[in-house]
């Protein structure tokens, strides 16, 4: 048998062609998830996840949660957070379980869950719309949040200083998002996100202590403020929406758990779900007495962020406003990086651009300023809250995490587990049509008297 040589080497056959394209694609595969923000690192501590998931709930919303409850009223109100925290526990159980479920497959982010529930185009456009909303969303309400701390700040260490702008003060809090989104993934801004999960718990039981020390205020009111019957409809949907906010880990929930390293023995949803207790702990220990004293202390007349309803102590404001701060930087940056990687995945993978520095410099830098430059237009907070609650955070975390999980595993019809998850699905539908439209009015009527970059 007669083979050909070139240069004293037989030429390959097409399986060998074939088999070595496969092995140059997966080093290349291997190179990018090297390279993304998400799978870039697997070493990760249970702590880890419990601070990222601390300071991706606790944020923005909780500063709200009064104003929720005066539009919701007491009884509603209570039930509502109530019901919200165990229902979000549930759905955030879910993700847990489901981030592996498929032996030796990692779902590591939340659009992949999304494509081996629904199908591989249908998943990308049921989740990838949604979880961008969620993300740019919460990083347009802590740019607004951070300049109106950064502000309450201001005048409250130098009351006889000329008054400064609103978006000066989100243009300075956007300059430290300018240097700390060059760092590369979850684990390098871990320190970043302890700081911010200290700050939560700190400047949360700072309000509420010092909310506690005022006293019930004179001539309270806890009956709904609106004069109109549809005025007090509406503003009731906005405080669903203003809770809905409150409830924002789970659009990231994947991507953390991603950090975590996994073996068969070992799976990564124990020490996920250790840290996801850990979390919600912090979170009821923020969230009720804060939004219980402050609504039974300021009644109806609360501000949407409970630090302006604040005057005194000033030095314990102060600090409050100055702890939202670190907060919300690190909140940022946690919503942040699942949004880098979902950019730069597609510039490398779909558009085969090199993975580079310059190529992550220049797209996180215009992350920031887009996110920046809509903050200084639209800096409404609670109608923000409300409107970003409902459209986007009630379905990725109310509903579909549970309608996923009757897609894959399909329990019994009727079964306990079929009810609570269809109950969580209309629950969660009705929040997100009502919040919805309680938040875009309450924008509107914020909007009237607002003169852009004013």
């Amino acid at each position: 048998m007669y083979i050909q040589m070139t240069n004293g080497v037989p030429p390959q056959t097409p399986e060998q062609t074939s088999f070595d394209h496969r092995i140059e694609g997966l080093e290349r595969q291997k190179e990018i998830d090297d390279w993304l923000p998400i799978t870039s690192s697997r070493n990760a501590k249970w702590w880890y996840a419990a601070f990222h998931n601390v300071t991706a709930m606790v944020g923005a919303g909780v500063l709200g949660l009064p104003y929720s409850m005066a539009q919701l009223g007491w009884g509603p109100g209570v039930t509502i957070l109530i019901l919200s925290w165990i229902i979000t526990l549930y759905t955030l159980w879910q993700m847990v379980e489901m981030h592996e479920m498929v032996p030796g497959k990692r779902f590591d982010r939340y659009h992949e869950l999304g494509q081996f529930a629904f199908g591989e185009r249908l998943g990308l456009y049921i989740i990838v719309p949604q979880q961008i909303i969620v993300e740019v969303g919460v990083c347009i309400v802590y740019m607004v949040t951070g300049g109106q701390s950064l502000k309450k700040f201001h005048e409250l260490v130098c009351q006889d200083c000329s008054p400064i702008r609103l978006p000066f003060f989100i243009m300075i809090f956007a300059s430290s998002h300018f240097v700390l989104s060059h760092l590369p993934n979850f684990n390098s801004i871990s320190l970043v996100s302890l700081v911010a999960a200290v700050m939560s718990l700190s400047y949360s039981t700072i309000a509420w202590t010092a909310t506690a020390a005022k006293g019930v205020q004179e001539d309270v009111q806890y009956g709904y403020k609106a004069g109109t019957t549809a005025d007090t409809v509406l503003n009731f949907f906005t405080g669903l929406g203003g809770i809905a906010f409150s409830y924002a880990g789970h659009s990231v929930v994947l991507e953390i758990q991603a950090t975590l390293p996994s073996t068969a023995s070992n799976p990564s949803k124990g020490p996920m779900w250790k840290g996801v207790v850990v979390a919600y702990v912090v979170v009821a220990l923020c969230y009720f007495p804060l939004a219980l004293v402050g609504y039974g202390v300021f009644g109806n007349d609360v501000s949407d962020n409970i630090l302006i309803s604040l005057k005194t102590p000033v030095w314990a404001i102060a600090l409050a406003n100055l702890f939202v701060v670190m907060h919300v930087i690190g909140s940022y940056q946690i919503f942040a990086m699942p949004v880098f990687d979902m950019v730069e995945t597609f510039l490398v993978k779909k558009l085969n651009f090199k993975p580079s520095s310059i190529l992550r410099f220049i797209v996180r830098n215009v992350y920031v300023a887009l996110t920046m430059f809509i903050a200084i237009m639209i800096p409404f907070f609670g109608g923000l809250l409300a409107f970003f609650g409902g459209f986007a955070f009630a379905p990725t975390t109310y509903f579909l995490p549970c309608i996923m999980w009757l897609v894959v595993y399909k329990p019994d019809r009727f079964g306990l587990s079929w009810w609570t998850n269809w109950v969580c699905i209309v629950l969660g539908v009705i929040l997100m049509i009502l919040s919805s439209i309680g938040g875009l009015r309450q924008i509107i009527l914020q909007s009237k008297d607002y003169s852009f970059f004013s």
